[in-house]
């Protein structure tokens, strides 16, 4: 099923805790990679009245989501058990014959369980977020963003032409398009205000924002020419960076 992930870590018997205990590490740092905060993030052992007779230790990471606390994986110690079952009823052999001690043994089995679906809804409720901004008027307004980590965003980075009549500032914005797009998602936009379509990328989790306005064609600034405006998600603000140092610089932040 696409909405379940799971592993079989196959080990040797005396070191199956050891490895238990690595594997409640690892998916906690890969929930945490993700863009999972772990003031919102629990791990939770099974007591004995409620392990599997089978298990030696098992586990539960669980999310807070705004419905409560759900779980998005469990790790479970399985000792021999699995293959025990599995050598009893087919009635072959499935020990391992270890070259280096010259012994036999049936694995042990580690088994990180994880929830597709429920953790790609987890990053989504963690990412979200109503900012509300105050403008040098005074004036209120929210702003709607998604704060995916970068590498999680479904679109890396958005592109636009100051203005769409610019036809020069439209040629490079589409050869920064051609050029990005083999490396990364990427979105073209040439349409309504800038701070517009600032707003709809923060809505989808676009990290980066490119500009090519009039200072990479270089009319109000000799020295900007061939640079272009990045506008971060997450801060608003700008820096200027060169077209040809742009996707060094982006993969750089991504990856």
């Amino acid at each position: 099923e696409f909405e379940q992930m799971e592993l079989e870590f196959f080990c040797e018997p005396g070191t199956d805790l050891e490895w238990f205990q690595y594997w409640r590490g690892f998916c906690r740092d890969w929930l945490i990679s993700l863009g999972i905060k772990e003031d919102e993030m629990r791990l939770r052992d099974h007591d004995p009245a409620e392990l599997a007779f089978y298990s030696k230790g098992t586990t539960d990471i669980e999310f807070l989501f705004p419905f409560g606390w759900g779980e998005l994986w469990g790790i479970a110690d399985r000792t021999d058990y699995d293959l025990s079952c599995h050598q009893k009823g087919s009635g072959r052999p499935l020990e391992y014959f270890d070259e280096e001690t010259r012994e036999k043994f049936i694995p042990h089995v580690v088994e990180p369980s994880a929830g597709c679906d429920r953790t790609i809804l987890a990053i989504i409720c963690e990412a979200y977020d109503e900012e509300e901004l105050v403008d040098d008027k005074g004036k209120k307004d929210v702003r709607t963003v998604l704060r995916f980590v970068p590498r999680m965003a479904p679109i890396k980075a958005a592109i636009f032409p100051l203005l769409k009549k610019n036809g020069e500032q439209v040629r490079i914005a589409r050869e920064i398009e051609k050029t990005l797009q083999p490396w990364m998602s990427v979105f073209y936009d040439e349409t309504g205000a800038v701070g517009r379509r600032y707003r709809r990328q923060d809505e989808v989790g676009t990290p980066f924002c490119i500009t090519v306005d009039f200072e990479t064609l270089g009319e109000n600034d000799a020295s900007l020419k061939g640079t272009v405006t990045i506008r971060h998600r997450d801060s608003m603000k700008q820096e200027r960076v060169a077209i040809e140092d742009l996707l060094h610089w982006l993969i750089a932040r991504i990856r």
